[in-house]
């Protein structure tokens, strides 16, 4: 029997997977504010402090939330979940793309690096496929109220977390990210991962793991010309494999494209386990 081996699905979630930023879907609502504004406002306060953008955008949540009087707790926040809409496709996506694997001999694990916030994420109906969440986070105080930024993913720490997936570290362990490990030892090459973004922030993991051998797709809204035209200038500049509309859907371009790139892995190791097995008939140089 083919020995298993695994295969990371990793994925952005704004935008790639949910049709827009997870906060707007019911958390900026609470402030009585529209999405719209509540980023002008908060992009704003990034821009007039020279502060890191993703950093700025949970302190103007915590801002509004003291200036408002509306208490926020990671309970609150996982229910605003509920109200997040998916590309098509997306709910029946893993256990799809999970049987696909086990027919192949593919052990399957999906992962989520997003600059959106792991409170909301937990609280989603697709949270229970990931083996790990890595997003933003908040610290809270004694009354379970958000204080300060307790972890911020941006462009640069996503490349860090994709480092964790392919070591196989856990979420704190910081330090190993940068210590050496034999390639042979790594649960997950880059060459065995298949990166899915929509953004700006994506950009140098798509880059990382297509250099790696893996395969990145950018996605981009289905019927969106301003966002297909970004996404192909992604596949002319190099940085990506794929540009493909967010369509999950069985039969889709990205369905088609993942269970494609998943045959030639599972291809691959059959041929590496067929050339083990010749290597091993072969007589020593001195008896030939």
């Amino acid at each position: 029997m083919v020995k298993k081996v695994k295969v990371a699905l990793v994925y952005d979630f704004d935008g790639t997977l949910s049709t827009t930023n997870m906060q707007d879907y019911g958390l900026i609502q609470l402030f009585k504010m529209r999405p719209k504004t509540f980023w002008r406002q908060a992009n704003q306060w990034w821009v007039d402090n020279y502060a890191d953008q993703i950093t700025s955008s949970m302190y103007y949540f915590v801002k509004m939330s003291n200036q408002k009087k509306v208490p926020l707790s990671r309970e609150v926040f996982a229910d605003c979940a509920k109200n997040i809409e998916y590309y098509a496709g997306v709910e029946n996506w893993f256990d799809r793309i999970n049987h696909y694997g086990d027919m192949l001999d593919l052990d399957i694990e999906h992962y989520i690096i997003s600059s959106g916030y792991e409170e909301i994420i937990e609280g989603s109906s697709i949270r229970k496929y990931f083996k790990e969440v890595f997003g933003c986070a908040y610290a809270y105080d004694d009354k379970g109220h958000p204080i300060w930024p307790a972890r911020v993913v941006n462009y640069s720490t996503k490349t860090q977390y994709l480092s964790k997936i392919n070591k196989g570290l856990g979420k704190l362990e910081d330090r190993a990210v940068n210590e050496f490990m034999p390639d042979e030892d790594r649960p997950i090459p880059f060459s065995r991962m298949i990166y899915l973004g929509d953004g700006d922030t994506d950009i140098p993991s798509m880059r990382l793991v297509k250099k790696s051998g893996g395969k990145s797709i950018a996605v981009y809204r289905p019927k969106s010309h301003k966002h297909k035209t970004k996404a192909i200038k992604l596949l002319t500049d190099g940085r990506v494999d794929f540009a493909l509309p967010a369509d999950y859907s069985e039969d889709s371009q990205i369905d088609t494209a993942v269970k494609t790139i998943l045959v030639k892995l599972a291809t691959e190791r059959d041929l590496q386990v067929l050339q083990e097995k010749e290597n091993k008939k072969k007589l020593p140089r001195d008896k030939k």
